[in-house]
């Protein structure tokens, strides 16, 4: 089997994931270099590795240079995914793309038409089409055991503290500088749907808006940052000093050494850092709700909802000859991942293998992704399971969403 040699362009929590994951597999995956404007992450990526690593202040230094891999993993912001994967499909590279692939719908297409003009491979991280859970129901419908799917509904609970960490004081609370929320955040569902529907999407409507997150619903005294002294803070569920305690992991995300620093030295980060600001104190736009109906060519409709305000993913499948329900209410309150209920008949509890490696990023979708990507590098290009010409979907169906919300009409495609 031939070695893959892998690059990282954006060293953050994405980027070193796939590069850990990656160094985890010796016999496919070779990392040579990664770039980032924090040199720390970029050590922290060399320090996955005891082979030659070259490491780089930029992706843009990087892609100055000679072709240094078979494979860049591309993992900066979403604003710069277009020029970044343009080049560096100019110079030879596969790509595995972090979702994504761009905001701009011109972009997309674009990237899609350059890849296959050059012959080149894009694969989009879409994780969750890896994971145990999605394949089992993938399984499920493939069988015909629920007849003619007819019907679906999923939604996703972004989690009010995710939501406040990424989408109101974060790299996401703003539309112009990152992604709607439908694409930033819901494209891997938009794939998931476009997959289990198995026929192409043609109209979507949509409805949804920043409703809570704003600067009317602020209590009263409570000053533009946490660290100001608060009257609210042992109350408020989004209190930035949790990130001291029970939520540190997700300062993680944001800060390479929150393992290592002590909690006066996190204060004062959160004294100064977009972390530390009241959430109904930012300068946040995207939607904390949004609901798409969607129908498809098969005549199938679809309906899906985020919020900010549940934890997990859900789904109701419904076909003339059963019901199949599963997600993360199941698996925390029944101890089964799915629960399959022909018509009439009695329900069967499904429960769904542990993901491999002992990796549970994504739901397993994380490892899934990494372990699968040899194939998808070296398979004939009709056989990959995210190609850019599969998962150009998912973000068509977004793009439709997100005028469609604004312009308060439906949008056929």
């Amino acid at each position: 089997m031939q070695i893959l040699a892998i690059a990282i362009a954006g060293c953050g929590s994405r980027g070193r994931t796939y590069a850990s994951l990656a160094a985890k597999m010796p016999d496919r995956f070779r990392l040579v270099a990664g770039a980032d404007p924090v040199a720390a992450r970029v050590e922290a990526t060399r320090n996955l590795t005891e082979g030659e690593f070259r490491g780089f202040a930029s992706a843009e230094e990087l892609l100055l240079q000679p072709k240094l891999a078979d494979v860049l993993v591309i993992s900066t912001q979403d604003i710069q995914h277009y020029l970044h994967c343009k080049i560096a499909l100019d110079k030879g590279y596969d790509i595995l793309l972090e979702k994504p692939i761009s905001p701009d719908p011109m972009h997309v297409e674009d990237l899609l038409n350059r890849a296959q003009r050059l012959g080149r491979r894009i694969v989009v991280c879409h994780v969750l089409r890896y994971t145990p859970f999605y394949a089992k129901v993938k399984e499920i419908l493939s069988s015909g055991v629920l007849g003619r799917v007819v019907s679906m509904n999923l939604q996703e609970g972004v989690g009010p503290f995710h939501q406040a960490h990424s989408f109101v004081r974060g790299k996401w609370s703003k539309s112009q500088d990152s992604s709607p929320m439908i694409l930033a955040k819901c494209c891997h569902d938009m794939d998931i749907i476009a997959w289990l529907a198995d026929s192409p999407c043609r109209s979507v409507a949509s409805h949804g808006q920043l409703s809570f997150f704003r600067a009317e619903n602020r209590p009263a005294g409570a000053p533009a940052r946490c660290t100001d002294g608060c009257p609210h803070a042992a109350t408020c569920l989004y209190d930035a000093h949790r990130y001291l305690g029970e939520r540190r992991s997700w300062l993680g995300m944001v800060h390479e050494r929150a393992k290592e620093l002590s909690d006066d030295e996190i204060v004062d980060f959160l004294k100064t850092s977009p972390w530390g600001r009241c959430v109904w104190a930012c300068d946040n736009d995207v939607v904390d709700h949004q609901t798409l109906s969607l129908g498809f060519a098969s005549g199938l409709s679809a309906t899906f909802t985020m919020t900010a305000f549940d934890d997990g993913r859900h789904l109701e499948i419904y076909g003339t000859e059963g019901v199949l329900r599963g997600g993360h209410f199941y698996k925390k309150n029944l101890d089964c991942d799915l629960v399959l209920q022909k018509h009439e008949k009695a329900i069967e509890k499904i429960t769904v293998q542990e993901p491999e490696g002992g990796y549970s990023g994504h739901g397993g979708g994380d490892y899934g992704l990494m372990s699968a990507l040899h194939r998808e590098m070296t398979c004939p290009p009709e056989e990959m399971l995210t190609s850019i010409a599969v998962s150009i979907e998912s973000h068509r169906i977004a793009f439709a969403a997100e005028a469609s919300r604004t312009k308060s009409r439906m949008i056929h495609l």
